[in-house]
C-alpha cells in the first residue's frame, strides 16, 4: 500500500508524468492509479484470495501486480520457463483460485486448470481447482517461486513490507544518480525486475519502460538474441537496466561488432550470478556503467550493491541501508526484512538468515562471494541448479555408467559422461536429446564429452559411497570442461536439440 500511496503522491504533484510505457502505449501516474483501483475492485468482486499471473512483460503484468497489493490479494507470478510439471506443482502448492494469462494454451493440459471466465486487464481469467487451501503465513502478499535446486519449485512467501523495504533502500541509493527511465529487460516474474526494477523506479517518480520479452531478445530462461537486446536499448534510451552476467557478456559481444551503448545509460546493475572483474572493467571501458550486486529471494531481492563512488570490482558491493551482513564460519548471514516462510514448510524465524553462500567481508565493508555451501550450480542466468538432480535423470539410461553435470557460471549445462562399454556416442546423444524435452530449459544438457576412463575412489574422484568429488574432477578435467564452452563468444541463442551434443570433444 505504501508504494501505491507514493505513486498517488507523484500523480498529485505531476499528473502528466509518464509512469509506464509498453509497446502499445502507457499510462501517466494519474491514469495508472485509476486503472489499478478499477482492477482491484474487480478482483474484490470475484472474491479471489490467491491469484496466479503468467504473462509476457508489459503494462498488464504490472497493473495486475499493483491491483493485487491494493485489493489484498496474494499474487503468484509464474516464470515463463517452468515446465508443465513445475507449473502444476506451483498451482497446487499455492492454492490459487484463478490464473491470469496471455497464453491459455500453456495451461489447457493441466488437470488443475478449468475453463476461462472472462478477462481482466486484457488477460484471460482461468479457473483453478487444486483441491487444497494451504495455510499461508500472515501478511503474505506475494509468493515467488524459485526454479528449485532439485527441479521442484519452492515458494517463498513475502510481505509487501519486505518488498517495499528493498525498493526504498535502492531508491535512496539511486537518489543522486538521476535515473528517470528504467528499461525492464528481465522477466517481470523475477523479483530482481519487479521489485528492484519497477518498484524502485516508481518510488523515484520515474518512467518504467516495459517492452515484451521478444523485443528484448529473451526466450525461455537461457536464450538470448543479443542483437535484439542491443537494438532495444538503443531505441528506448534508458538511464538504468538490470542484467544477468550472460546478458552483459552478450552486449559486450555486440560492442565488438560495432554497437555503441546510448549515452543515456547511467547505471546498469548486474546480478543473479558471479561476475568476473575483467568483464565489469571491459564493459565500463565500452560505455556500459555496470555495477555488481547480490541478493536472494528470501530477503526480497537485493541486499548488497556496488555504486558509483562506492565500488569494488569483484565484490558484490556493500550492504544496503535496510539490512546487515555478517559471517559465521565463512557463511554469509543477513539480518533485516525477510521472507515469511516457505510454502509447505515450518520455518524457525531466527534473527539472522543463513544464505548458504560462502564469502568474506573486507575492511572497507565490501561483501565478496566465494562459493556455495552446497553443490549448487549457479548458471550465468542466475538459475540455481542441483547437478545431482540432472545426473539422476541422465543415469536412467542403460547406455550411461557415470555422469557429472557442470555449468557453474556458464550459460547452459554440460556433462562429463562415461558410457557403458559397447554404447555408441550416437546412443548417448539420442538419449540426452529425448531427456531434454522433459527438463526445463535451464537444466538441459547442451553438450557432453566422454571421459577417458571411469571415475574411481582410488584416484580420488569419488567418495567412499560413490559420490563425485566435484572440485577434484573439475581440476583434473579442466581442459575437457573448457572445451565444452569454447564456442566463439560463447553466446546464446542455444537450441536444446541433439544437434548440439558433441561427443568426444577434447
Amino acid at each position: 500500500m505504501q508504494l501505491i500511496e507514493t505513486m498517488r503522491c507523484h500523480a498529485r504533484h505531476n499528473a502528466e508524468q509518464i509512469a509506464l510505457l509498453g509497446e502499445q502505449g502507457g499510462f501517466t501516474y494519474g491514469g495508472l492509479i485509476e486503472e489499478v483501483e478499477q482492477l482491484a475492485e474487480e478482483l474484490r468482486q470475484r472474491e479471489i484470495s490467491v491469484l496466479g499471473l503468467h504473462a509476457d512483460n508489459g503494462p498488464a503484468w504490472l497493473l495486475v501486480d499493483l491491483a493485487c497489493q491494493l485489493a489484498g490479494v496474494v499474487s503468484v507470478p509464474l516464470p515463463g520457463f517452468f515446465s508443465a510439471g513445475q507449473l502444476s506443482h506451483t498451482l497446487r502448492e499455492s492454492g490459487m483460485q484463478a490464473l491470469l494469462t496471455d497464453d491459455c494454451a500453456r495451461f489447457t493440459a493441466l488437470a488443475e486448470v478449468g475453463i476461462a471466465s472472462g478477462e481482466l486487464a486484457g488477460l484471460a481469467v482461468l479457473e483453478v481447482n487444486t483441491g487444497c487451501s494451504p495455510a499461508l503465513p500472515r501478511d503474505t502478499a506475494k509468493i515467488t517461486f524459485t526454479s528449485g535446486s532439485t527441479g521442484t519449485p519452492r515458494g517463498v512467501c513475502l510481505s509487501a513490507e519486505t518488498q517495499l523495504s528493498t525498493a526504498q533502500a535502492l531508491a535512496a541509493s539511486f537518489a543522486e544518480l538521476d535515473v528517470e527511465r528504467h528499461l525492464c529487460v528481465l522477466p517481470l516474474a523475477t523479483l530482481l525486475e519487479n521489485v528492484a526494477g519497477a518498484y524502485t523506479c516508481w518510488l523515484l517518480g520515474g518512467t518504467l519502460l516495459v517492452p515484451g520479452l521478444e523485443a528484448v531478445g529473451l526466450g525461455g530462461s537461457s536464450q538470448l538474441d543479443a542483437a535484439k537486446l542491443a537494438h532495444c536499448i538503443s531505441e528506448e534510451c534508458p538511464n538504468s537496466l538490470i542484467l544477468l552476467p550472460q546478458m552483459l557478456k552478450a552486449l559486450l559481444g555486440q560492442v565488438r561488432q560495432g554497437w555503441a551503448p546510448p549515452e543515456s545509460l547511467r547505471f546498469v546493475a548486474v546480478g543473479g550470478g558471479k561476475v568476473a572483474p575483467d568483464l565489469l572493467r571491459a564493459a565500463r571501458r565500452n560505455g556500459l556503467p555496470v555495477y555488481e550486486g547480490y541478493g536472494l529471494s528470501e530477503c526480497g531481492s537485493v541486499v548488497a550493491l556496488n555504486l558509483p563512488g562506492s565500488d569494488c570490482p569483484g565484490a558484490a558491493g556493500r550492504p544496503l541501508s535496510h539490512c546487515e551482513i555478517s559471517l559465521r564460519e565463512g557463511e554469509i548471514h543477513v539480518r533485516g526484512p525477510r521472507y515469511l516462510g516457505y510454502l509447505g514448510s515450518e520455518n524457525i524465524q531466527q534473527e539472522w538468515l543463513a544464505t548458504g553462500d560462502l564469502g568474506e567481508v573486507d575492511d572497507a565493508g565490501f561483501v565478496h562471494i566465494t562459493g556455495r555451501s552446497k553443490n549448487l550450480l549457479i548458471s550465468a542466468y542466475g538459475r540455481n541448479i542441483s547437478p545431482e538432480w540432472i545426473e539422476s535423470e541422465v543415469l536412467q539410461s542403460p547406455q550411461i555408467l557415470q555422469c557429472v553435470v557442470v555449468g557453474d557460471a556458464q550459460p547452459y549445462c554440460s556433462a562429463l559422461i562415461f558410457p557403458m562399454p559397447g554404447s555408441a556416442p550416437a546412443q548417448v546423444s539420442h538419449w540426452l536429446g529425448e531427456l531434454n524435452q522433459s527438463l526445463p530449459d535451464y537444466a538441459r544438457i547442451r553438450h557432453w564429452v566422454a571421459l577417458p576412463r571411469p571415475l574411481g575412489y582410488a584416484d580420488g574422484l569419488l567418495t567412499a559411497n560413490g559420490r563425485p568429488r566435484r572440485e577434484r574432477i573439475a581440476e583434473q578435467y579442466r581442459n575437457l570442461i573448457d572445451a565444452l564452452y569454447c564456442e566463439p563468444g560463447n553466446e546464446p541463442p542455444f537450441k536444446p536439440s541433439s544437434d548440439h551434443m558433441n561427443p568426444g570433444v577434447a
